[in-house]
């Protein structure tokens, strides 16, 4: 089943995608009604509206509930790790996204002139259906699955010589997501992922492996994330990338570029990075040196 959240005339919604995916119906059931019930969810628990509407003439949200949380797992294939000259960490590194970070399957990427290391990741990303509770096994409690480009800027906190996820993470309308999520049913069950993926610039493969080389298998992402925030409905986990970044050859993203980012059995995001917007002055705290009309 894919459910997908879409904005036609005005109006966002859910609404369960066809299987050919050139239509879909309005979902009006609430997310909390069906979100949680995993294998058992059927279409009549959407309480779908009549009229089969033209996914072509709708835009595609991100595939987020309203009110959601977005959280990032980072250093979670070796492979990435080794072209950087690193070891696989002792626990997984996470981080917080805000909603305004991301946007939709065809959206433009904004390209901030905070950066001139604008690079690129392929993920795939778990939602979550139901609270874990006591759940033995986490990964029994989510919806399904969707694809993400967790878009970075590399350069962020050079200047003063530590980590600044804020800037590098979590700037607004830089994380393509979608295009739908795509139940877990349909996508081996409890079982660790073992999806293809693969991301492309302008035509040129960067970065393709499969979910299963994960360091840290999903049930362990999503238990070490509960432990410290209680994973509720809707919340959004980016399960890290692979090798194939920009950050490892120093080719980075540039106004103009195409990038396609694809995950077997879920679907694809198509987006162009925008050309960058000058900075206000009132806004040149922490802007990296960079000239305003960069």
């Amino acid at each position: 089943m894919r459910l997908a959240r879409i904005e036609l005339d005005g109006q966002a919604s859910w609404a369960l995608v066809d299987a050919g995916g050139d239509h879909c119906r309005r979902v009006r059931a609430p997310f909390v009604r069906w979100a949680g019930l995993g294998a058992s969810l059927h279409p009549d628990a959407l309480d779908l509206a009549g009229e089969r509407l033209s996914l072509a003439g709708a835009r595609l949200l991100p595939p987020l509930e309203p009110g959601s949380r977005v959280f990032g797992v980072g250093l979670n294939y070796l492979s990435h790790l080794e072209r950087l000259g690193s070891k696989a960490p002792a626990h997984p590194l996470a981080y917080l996204k805000p909603d305004s970070a991301l946007v939709g399957a065809n959206d433009p990427i904004h390209h901030s002139p905070l950066t001139r290391q604008l690079d690129y990741e392929v993920e795939l990303v778990a939602v979550v259906g139901r609270a874990l509770l006591d759940e033995p096994r986490a990964s029994a409690c989510l919806l399904g699955f969707t694809v993400g480009n967790d878009i970075s800027a590399r350069d962020a906190g050079q200047q003063i010589g530590r980590l600044d996820l804020l800037t590098q993470k979590a700037m607004d309308r830089t994380t393509p997501t979608g295009p739908w999520i795509v139940t877990v049913d349909e996508l081996g069950g409890g079982q660790q992922p073992a999806l293809e993926m693969r991301l492309s610039v302008n035509d040129e493969v960067r970065q393709q492996d499969n979910t299963r080389h994960m360091i840290f298998p999903l049930d362990e992402l999503l238990n070490y994330l509960d432990a410290r925030i209680k994973l509720r409905p809707g919340d959004m986990v980016f399960t890290g990338s692979t090798h194939g970044v920009g950050l490892e050859s120093g080719r980075f993203l540039q106004p103009g570029d195409q990038v396609v980012a694809h995950i077997g059995g879920i679907g694809q995001l198509r987006n162009t990075i925008a050309a960058p917007c000058p900075l206000a002055p009132a806004r040149a705290v922490g802007r990296l040196g960079l000239p305003l009309d960069h």
